[in-house]
C-alpha cells in the first residue's frame, strides 16, 4: 500500500467546511475524504464545491494516474493513491477511520 502522512497540513477548499473535510453537500460522520482535482492539483471537499469555486470543469484521474497521492482522509490527513482509495473498502487504511461507501456512486466524476 502505498500512502503517507502529511508532512504538513494540506489545505481542502469546500463550501462550510469543517476540520474533516465535511462540507455543505456532504456532512455525514464518514464523509471525510477530500479528492484533489487533476486540473489544478488542489483538494475539494467534493465535486459540487470544486464546481462552485474552482472557476473550471473537473478533470477525471485516468486509470494510468491511479498511482498518484490524490485522496487525503480528512481524520489523519493521510494521503493515498487513487488505487488505494479505490480497494480499501471504505476504511483508511493508515487510521481505520470509515469513509462513506456511498461516494462509490460518484466515482466517475473523479476516476475514469
Amino acid at each position: 500500500m502505498t500512502n503517507q502522512r502529511a508532512g504538513q497540513v494540506q489545505s481542502v477548499r469546500g463550501i462550510e467546511l469543517d476540520a474533516q473535510t465535511r462540507c455543505l453537500h456532504y456532512h455525514s460522520a464518514a464523509d471525510i475524504v477530500a479528492i484533489k482535482g487533476k486540473c489544478c492539483g488542489v483538494y475539494y471537499a467534493c465535486k459540487d464545491c470544486h464546481a462552485a469555486l474552482a472557476g473550471h470543469v473537473i478533470v477525471v484521474w485516468p486509470r494510468s494516474a491511479w498511482d498518484q497521492r490524490a485522496i487525503l482522509c480528512g481524520a489523519c490527513r493521510a494521503e493515498l493513491t487513487i488505487r488505494d482509495y479505490l480497494d480499501c473498502e471504505s476504511r483508511c487504511p493508515v487510521c481505520a477511520a470509515a469513509f462513506n461507501p456511498g461516494c462509490r456512486k460518484h466515482h466517475h466524476f473523479y476516476f475514469e
